[in-house]
């Protein structure tokens, strides 16, 4: 599609007084053309990519009515309450008002006081709403979430498939249709659902650089999702799980062992759910553990990781569950904890849910068919960036992500992966295919329980093969042959393993299979290789203790006007303030998400805590914008977003070359966070020697395999030294060889 001509001044004046912008992204331009010119247009920008402000800005800019159909009530009220906070006049029509509020919100539209009225499919369907609207002279209709309209899409509503009548009730608007996540079948059903007239297509790249994926066995469900939290302390983050049983248990766990988690699910009171969404919103819970039912209209851009429990249920509920991760744009990390019985337990439950509510045959083998697409991601040996913009009909050039499981090496292919599954198969023969993966599994690893000898089965030839194996393991390996269609798992309430044709083939060796397992099992806390990609990072230059007091001021503004701290600033505005240091209105204005409103209802507070820390500890002040592009992280050196007292008291430790073990005694941090810091240490202040830290012969066969290996992995170094190099070491000696300028 050709360039779209300039957008004209006075909106985008409009867009940076309120909003702060001085320049879109172009498929925002190609959008707000659309709604312009008063062309149809999909739109299809994945999560963060700033769908809401191509039907806000053009609504903003000129007079009339836009009309916005949202599914939820929580998303209406958070875009209404944005807008109205920075100047853009906008209502709601929901079942949550009381008569008076209907009563002025409804004469507010009459009246042509409010530029954008959001209500959902039924209210607008379904009541004589629309006429008011059509009569307050509604000229453009835009529906959110576009892809529930589809029973091809992975959440199709009834409720929006009566917006097919949209046509009857606006003969003369446009109308545009949004959301982050829809293939091209999908886009086709929204089209044709719709009717749009020869819309504009746009479709923006589902890629998410920001974000490391990781899809993972899951061999403890707990301790792992306690590993990724510790990754990420003191930052935001989501955790799904399958069932509200799931998300109870382990809330309850993560509470206990003193994190800040909050349950969400559908069994809680609408008070519980509304009390979850406002702790999390409002900076005082870390943690939710939720069902996938939470997340829509939740705008907290800072979420630094998404944690999956258990499977999704499609590819796209993936895309945008792990889409609430960094869409301020920097570094955060989704994992998903993976094991074959998902795929089994979700086809139960949809087959069981789709019988009950009557669905048609052809919704089901749709949901069925976005099951298998999910499970076959997660046994997937592709680049995990690659495989989701693949899903999506986009291409990915580059050969190694650096940022996913696969490229960073946290999964490994199970040696002899055929003589296991060889073993597994005989096992079940051997046990006439009438037991369960529990029975199995002790046999194989030679269990003395006494429902093994009481059938014979401590006498079979299978007894103890794979006794080396850990339980876990070989739980996730048989749900792995499940999955590959090589065993079958037969009945409902105990499920025993069966053979099939395939099993046979693989017995003689006819059949490949594949079986993989955890690379390494980090200590809790320890960084994994490539970690750094999923944790909250700042640009070089920010000033992190400025950033945290910003922070902490921000919390204070939101808790006094009783308003998310988002609304206030989002983090990437205060990482902002805390490199640029801007101690004057202008300067702060020209900061990228600072409008006009903003600035004159927070702008002199955040001044004054910036011009206190600055004459307190000497940094220099207005420090020019850096030459990046717009939405982008700067591309320079990053620092981590806290320098805490513990990591200042470290430095000075390593400054008097005291031990690792001294180190982590007097600051009461683990020996993994203590590593991280010396890494850094040595990168800022670059040492003349390292040797007090690691024995000078380690180092020489450390810099040789990085010689061969390179710096930009740890495993392959730690591999080539026969694992007899820990991986602090490696990173520590990484860390010295960069700072002399030979790393590669």
């Amino acid at each position: 599609m050709p360039a779209s001509p300039p957008l004209p001044p006075e909106l985008l004046g409009v867009v940076a007084r309120h909003w702060g912008f001085t320049s879109l992204r172009p498929l925002q331009e190609r959008a707000i053309h659309a709604a312009v010119a008063g062309r149809d247009s999909l739109v299809v920008l994945p999560t963060g990519g700033g769908k809401s402000l191509c039907y806000q800005a053009p609504a903003a800019a000129r007079t009339g009515l836009t009309v916005v159909v949202s599914p939820l009530i929580s998303l209406m009220k958070d875009q209404v309450d944005g807008l109205t906070r920075i100047g853009v006049a906008a209502a709601r029509l929901d079942s949550t008002l009381t008569a008076a509020e209907r009563a002025a919100a409804a004469e507010d539209i009459r009246r042509g006081a409010v530029r954008l009225v959001f209500t959902s499919p039924e209210r607008l369907v379904n009541t004589d709403v629309y006429r008011m609207l059509r009569d307050a002279g509604a000229h453009t209709v835009a529906v959110d979430e576009a892809h529930c309209v589809s029973h091809w899409g992975h959440d199709f509503r009834p409720e929006y498939r009566q917006l097919a009548r949209l046509r009857e009730f606006f003969p003369g608007a446009a109308v545009h249709a949004y959301t982050a996540t829809a293939t091209e079948q999908v886009r086709r059903d929204i089209i044709d659902q719709l009717g749009l007239n020869s819309p504009d297509i746009l479709i923006g790249n589902f890629d998410r650089p920001n974000l490391t994926y990781r899809v993972l066995p899951r061999v403890d469900s707990l301790g792992q999702v306690r590993e990724v939290i510790d990754r990420h302390r003191g930052d935001a983050g989501i955790v799904y799980c399958l069932r509200r049983r799931d998300v109870d248990d382990m809330t309850a766990a993560l509470k206990a062992a003193g994190y800040k988690a909050v349950p969400y699910h559908a069994g809680m009171t609408p008070e519980d759910r509304r009390r979850t969404q406002e702790l999390f919103a409002s900076e005082d819970a870390d943690v939710v553990v939720a069902t996938v039912a939470f997340g829509m209209g939740i705008d907290r851009s800072n979420v630094r990781f998404v944690a999956h429990a258990g499977m999704p249920k499609s590819i796209e509920h993936y895309q945008q569950e792990t889409g609430r991760a960094g869409r301020d744009g920097l570094p955060s990390e989704c994992v998903l904890l993976y094991s074959g019985a998902d795929f089994l337990t979700l086809k139960a439950i949809t087959e069981k849910s789709a019988q009950e509510a009557g669905a048609a045959p052809e919704y089901l083998a749709a949901s069925l068919r976005h099951l298998d697409d999910m499970a076959r991601y997660c046994r997937g040996a592709v680049c995990r960036h690659k495989a989701l913009v693949g899903y999506f009909g986009q291409g990915y050039e580059a050969d190694n992500c650096g940022a996913c499981d696969i490229c960073l090496g946290d999964t490994q292919e199970v040696p002899d992966a055929l003589v296991v599954a060889k073993k597994i198969l005989s096992c079940v023969a051997r046990v006439k295919e009438a037991f369960g993966i529990a029975h199995v599994i002790d046999v194989l690893r030679g269990a003395n329980t006494a429902t093994v000898r009481s059938r014979g089965h401590d006498q079979l030839s299978t007894y103890g093969l794979l006794k080396e194996a850990a339980k876990a393991d070989l739980r996730d390996w048989v749900y792995q042959l499940i999955g590959q269609g090589v065993l079958v798992q037969a009945g409902d309430e105990y499920p025993l393993l069966k053979l099939n044709a395939r099993s046979w083939a693989v017995m003689r060796g006819e059949l490949e299979v594949r079986l993989i397992q955890l690379a390494r099992q980090p200590a809790r806390g320890e960084r994994p290789e490539g970690g750094d990609r999923g944790t909250g990072v700042l640009p070089a230059g920010t000033d992190p203790e400025l950033f945290e007091i910003l922070r902490q001021l921000r919390r204070q503004v939101a808790s006094r006007l009783a308003v998310p701290p988002y609304q206030v600033f989002p983090d990437t505005v205060l990482a902002e303030f805390a490199r640029g240091r801007p101690t004057t209105p202008d300067a702060m204005r020209r900061v990228s998400g600072v409008g006009d409103r903003k600035l004159a209802d927070f702008g002199p507070t955040f001044l004054q805590a910036i011009n206190v820390h600055c004459l307190r500890t000497g940094l220099p002040t207005d420090v020019p914008l850096p030459p990046t592009a717009v939405g982008r992280v700067p591309a320079a050196a990053k620092v981590s977003v806290r320098m805490s007292p513990k990591k200042d008291l470290a430095f000075r430790l390593f400054r008097d070359e005291a031990a690792l073990a001294d180190v982590a005694h007097q600051t009461g941090l683990t020996r993994a966070t203590v590593t991280e810091y010396l890494a850094e240490f040595i990168s800022v202040e670059k040492p003349a020697s390292i040797f007090g830290w690691v024995p000078e012969d380690v180092c020489e066969r450390v810099a040789a395999a990085a010689e061969v290996h390179g710096t930009a992995r740890l495993k392959p170094v730690f591999l080539a030294l026969n694992e007899e190099v820990n991986y602090d070491d490696i990173r520590v000696v990484f860390a010295f060889l960069a700072a002399r300028g030979e790393g590669a």
